[in-house]
């Protein structure tokens, strides 16, 4: 004889992931990853110095509040260039508005629900709305990996406008000399559209791995041509 509670689980599955509330984006910390490892040449090249910090889910404080941590906002990735990427001799676990004052010059939203957190423009609480009139980085993306989109805005005159897409479908940010945009494609072992850089030569910006990718492929052309000559290559 079933019981009625076997009965109700009969009728009543489990829900799956799509089911369920999400808790955070699942392919966050990869995504960071990317952008931060592709970007990192272009990075060096403008700071010989070091003198930069990458934020990866990491608070921006921009007010004392009760609780300490409602005064901040986390964007999942953002930079900041001239400021030391230690602060006192210590890892940063924050980065603070009031002790720095020099704004990120962009910060990354990854969207996990519908994107109207990352859209929101009540005053004093959502995350549009602080970004732009407080936290102030010249660039804010809003990347939906379930549309394969990102919305760049640009602050001009105090305010966020949403810049166009150029031919190629991405979007200059104009001081690191890059563009941002989405690239279909497999990463960490997952076929997405990932959000990346480009030079302003429209390259893609490689991670590590990719550049020792292409160099080997690139070595083993050239032994292939030179045993083709009947030259046989030194290893």
């Amino acid at each position: 004889m079933t019981s009625a509670t076997n009965l109700d689980a009969e009728l009543t599955p489990f829900p799956d992931h799509t089911q369920l509330p999400e808790l955070g984006n699942f392919q966050k910390h990869s995504q960071s990853i990317l952008l931060t490892d592709s970007i990192k040449p272009v990075l060096q090249k403008r700071h010989p110095d070091g003198q930069y910090c990458i934020g990866q889910d990491s608070g921006i404080y921009w007010r004392i509040t009760d609780p300490l941590e409602k005064g901040a906002e986390a964007p999942d990735w953002f930079y900041v260039g001239n400021v030391p990427p230690l602060l006192d001799g210590q890892t940063r676990r924050s980065y603070v508005l009031w002790r720095e004052f020099i704004a990120p010059l962009i910060a990354l939203e990854f969207v996990s629900g519908d994107g109207s957190e990352e859209r929101d423009k009540t005053p004093w609480k959502g995350k549009f709305w602080i970004y732009e009139q407080v936290i102030h980085p010249a660039f804010y993306g809003i990347y939906e990996v379930n549309k394969a989109s990102v919305e760049v805005y640009k602050l001009i005159g105090g305010r966020y406008q949403l810049l166009s897409a150029n031919e190629c479908g991405r979007y200059p940010i104009t001081p690191l000399g890059v563009e941002l945009g989405i690239w279909e494609g497999e990463y960490q072992n997952a076929e997405l559209p990932w959000l990346r850089w480009w030079d302003a030569e429209g390259n893609l910006l490689l991670t590590g791995e990719e550049r020792a990718e292409k160099e080997r492929q690139r070595n083993d052309r050239l032994i292939a041509q030179l045993r083709a000559l009947g030259v046989e290559p030194e290893v």
